[in-house]
């Protein structure tokens, strides 16, 4: 690949201005929508929660043993697939083939939508065996049972708009889906309750009216994003292209290696369910379950960050600028730093602020604030972490990412399933979950800083050439 720092002549404005104005202002100005959309979508889960709770401590286990498949689902749909969306159409674009990035749109949406329906069945069909396994049984599994078939049976809504959303995305347009998930979260406030507890005559569903409303705030972001993309106001257009593998392989490159990544981190922390379970009870793990909720916290604000990397150095990378590209890497990595470490040290000194929100119950308690002491201080690597590889996915070098979730998963159960052997604490197990994010951030940090991104083998995708047309709109400002 050339280093060439001038942009082709054929780009864009907003191409130019990914390719050529000041680093951290640029990733500041980008990823502010990005992390508003993202947290107000990891707090459509905290409202669930908030009035869960209130249907008893069965409920809110419940609710814990489902969330990291949901959790799972919105991750890889966003942040991994979403990813590779993300990052094709921003090299399409910064390598001036606009027609190439038209075609990926229809692509993203075959990709997803066929995923979003394997998700479905596998949920629906295996979650009872799944949460038997994680320790539920009785009032828990039941509980576990009616929010988890409802989510899962419509969350190709959640792939399809996630899909759309990581195209507009990809043309550097974090705006217009931050505006549309933050008019979802407003109506979801009140709409959770109503559909959890009933008013007048509507009857109350309980903890499945919650699963009710999370699908509902999917499909309307669906047709949300859908009309923005088909009204023209898009970069890139929808159109039916002929199924081309090449378009199909320049999404999957990097999306299904990033959903190893992804199962990864959510099986992490269903094996530490497990472990929680097997050392203390289904008490504890209500309250692990609400701190854990703070954690997933750190993954949509890692990812709005993130986003914007996989963008930004994406298009770089497309138009030879490497240096350009780490050194936006490298600065993504450290604001995320300073963002999740915040949180974790906030969470560590005053734990019971957040988990008074969500239970009273003494045992869940003490293992929420157990856990939230021990790992908190280390939120900061994880965040570090999460964003380099959302870096990396723009670069298309997954390697050490994948080499340094593995360790992590190894580290965190293999080392919290030892410790609780030998010492009968479930603080072991949170030892070693702190350890494993340790390890994970400086880890990935490391290979970025020593230029894993350009060994001689790296070879980015790359697809056929197409001019771009003469008569493509220029971006509307709310694009730009």
């Amino acid at each position: 690949m050339k280093t060439s720092s001038a942009p082709p002549g054929d780009t864009d404005a907003r191409t130019r201005r990914l390719l050529q104005a000041p680093i951290l202002p640029l990733l500041l100005v980008m990823a502010w929508p990005n992390v508003l959309i993202m947290c107000a979508q990891a707090s459509t889960g905290l409202i669930e929660t908030w009035w869960v709770a209130k249907l008893g401590t069965d409920a809110l286990a419940g609710m814990a043993l489902v969330f990291p498949g949901v959790m799972l689902m919105q991750m890889m749909s966003a942040g991994a697939m979403g990813g590779g969306i993300s990052s094709a159409v921003a090299r399409a674009l910064g390598a001036g083939r606009r027609s190439d990035a038209n075609a990926l749109v229809w692509h993203a949406l075959l990709i997803n939508g066929g995923l979003g329906l394997a998700f479905s069945l596998l949920f629906l069909l295996g979650g009872a065996p799944l949460y038997r396994w994680m320790g539920a049984e009785g009032p828990e599994l039941a509980a576990a049972l009616q929010y988890s078939n409802v989510v899962f049976a419509g969350s190709i809504a959640l792939w399809l708009m996630n899909a759309l959303a990581s195209v507009i995305r990809g043309t550097g347009n974090m705006l217009f889906p931050a505006l549309v998930t933050c008019a979802g979260v407003v109506l979801l406030i009140p709409l959770s309750p109503l559909l959890i507890f009933g008013v007048g005559p509507l009857p109350g569903l309980g903890i499945a009216g919650g699963g009710v409303a999370m699908v509902l705030f999917f499909v309307g972001g669906a047709l949300a994003m859908l009309w923005f993309i088909l009204s023209g106001r898009c970069v890139v257009r929808l159109s039916r292209a002929p199924l081309a593998w090449r378009h199909m392989r320049d999404i999957l490159h990097v999306g299904l290696l990033s959903s190893i990544t992804t199962v990864l981190t959510n099986v992490i922390i269903a094996g530490a369910t497990a472990l929680v379970a097997t050392g203390a009870g289904m008490q504890a793990v209500a309250g692990f379950g609400t701190g854990v909720r703070l954690e997933y916290l750190l993954v949509p604000l890692a990812f709005g960050i993130g986003a914007p990397l996989v963008v930004l150095v994406g298009t770089n990378l497309g138009a030879g600028q490497r240096e350009r590209a780490l050194r936006i890497g490298l600065i993504g990595g450290l604001i995320a730093f300073v963002a999740t470490e915040a949180i974790g040290l906030s969470a560590a000194l005053w734990p019971e602020h957040w988990l008074r929100l969500f239970t009273q119950d003494p045992l869940a308690l003490a293992a929420g604030a157990d856990y939230l002491r021990i790992v908190g201080p280390c939120y900061g690597f994880f965040g570090l972490g999460l964003a380099l590889y959302f870096a990396s996915q723009g670069a298309g070098r997954l390697r050490w990412p994948l080499v340094a979730g593995f360790l992590r998963l190894a580290i965190a159960l293999g080392g919290g399933w030892l410790a609780l052997r030998l010492s009968s604490s479930i603080n072991a197990v949170f030892y070693a979950l702190a350890l494993a994010m340790l390890v994970y951030g400086l880890l990935i940090v490391l290979a970025v800083w020593r230029r894993s991104w350009f060994s001689a083998a790296h070879k980015p995708a790359v697809l056929s050439p197409s001019p771009v047309s003469p008569s493509s709109p220029s971006p509307t400002p709310i694009e730009r």
